[in-house]
């Protein structure tokens, strides 16, 4: 069975160093915001033809190990 962390990765002169999809200039941030403003998957996948269902599932489980990790919410005042 295929890694899909593998598909991510962080490269310095790619994207400012956040994590990207295999390489691509396409953040895991921006998958997941698709995702939060109620995009479905093919939707993202006509958008970006280049990338396939596994990367999309990466993104999420990216996202949801990050967030598994101690995250501390902060509250900002206005």
């Amino acid at each position: 069975m295929e890694n899909l962390m593998d598909r991510i990765s962080i490269n310095p002169d790619i994207c400012n160093g956040k994590p990207i999809v295999r390489g691509l200039r396409i953040t895991v941030k921006t998958v997941m915001e698709y995702l939060a403003a109620g995009e479905s998957q093919e939707n993202i996948l006509k958008a970006y033809p280049f990338l396939d269902s596994k990367d999309i599932l990466a993104c999420i489980q990216f996202a949801s190990r990050f967030l598994d990790k101690d995250v501390k919410i902060i509250s900002l005042q206005a």
